[in-house]
């Protein structure tokens, strides 16, 4: 959001009057944040579904605040702090308390670390993601991948065992723990990396025809989400996991490509050109997460 758009208040009148527009997005971010705390309570007392389901909600209203700050014109300092922080409650801490009492907390002191390993990747994640959004030189197409599985992505995969053990596709978790612990470090090692991955900002505007289609398919998935919540989110995680290749074959493609516009002097490499592209699309951290 450019210095222009903001209120021109000074001093109390700042404090007095703020926009509704700035109290929307945050708003959401604190349901969210509510969300990711709820989950936690809930896991303590044995009810794993309904906690899983409540860091699922909070991962879909972590990615509204964020389009309803660019829409409302509400982005601003206080709201992508606030939503670092939720992130971390909802994306880092909840997963690794939840994945611990369902099954880590089988191997004690092991299991312990392996779950904090996962809440400490998720906290130098959202770090690192913040610190890379203020890099004047970063080439404008690296705006379609994100460095390491992104913060929500890798609380959902996270809880994969759980959303299997629901099925009954896998015994209780802690019958499993050994095979939890491997996969839990593995995805925090996954959100500190520097693989590439989709991030999904290279979608630009639909075009007329397609628009009811893509709202009939919208429609279909969420009905089949609430109805076949573990089974859609089971699919979701591996479908996911599928295409990590894939974005990684991309990512070095485009960079190839980039390699050799810069060679010919024809690619955008200036701090203006980033700037542009990050007014574009990135108007806010809240709605890139990690």
């Amino acid at each position: 959001m450019n210095k222009d758009d903001e209120p021109a208040y000074t001093g109390e009148q700042r404090l007095r009057q703020i926009p509704v527009r700035y109290l929307v997005p945050n708003i959401v971010t604190l349901l969210a944040l509510c969300s990711g705390v709820t989950a936690i309570r809930l896991g303590i007392e044995g009810r794993f579904e309904l906690a899983v389901a409540c860091v699922i909600l909070a991962t879909v209203l972590d990615a509204l605040d964020g389009r309803i700050a660019r829409a409302l014109k509400g982005s601003s300092k206080f709201g992508a702090e606030l939503d670092s922080l939720a992130d971390f409650v909802n994306f880092g801490v909840a997963p690794g308390l939840l994945i611990y009492m369902w099954s880590l907390s089988a191997l004690k002191n092991l299991g312990w670390i392996v779950a904090l390993a996962l809440a400490m990747c998720c906290a130098l994640r959202l770090a690192r993601f913040n610190v890379a959004l203020e890099d004047p030189d970063r080439p404008a197409w690296k705006i379609n991948y994100f460095t390491g599985v992104n913060a929500p992505a890798g609380a959902m995969l996270a809880m994969l065992p759980m959303y299997m053990g629901f099925l009954d596709l896998l015994p209780p978790g802690s019958e499993i723990a050994h095979f939890v612990l491997i996969y839990i470090a593995l995805i925090a090692f996954s959100m500190v990396s520097r693989v590439p991955t989709f991030s999904g900002k290279g979608v630009g505007r639909v075009r007329r025809e397609l628009v009811l289609p893509i709202l009939a398919a919208v429609t279909i998935i969420a009905a089949l989400l609430v109805t076949y919540t573990w089974e859609m989110v089971t699919f979701a995680a591996f479908l996911y996991i599928a295409a990590i290749p894939v974005s990684v074959v991309s990512y070095m493609r485009q960079k190839s490509a980039w390699e050799k516009r810069i060679a010919n002097g024809e690619a955008e490499t200036t701090a203006d050109a980033d700037r542009a592209d990050l007014d574009t699309h990135e108007t806010s951290v809240r709605d890139d997460k990690t």
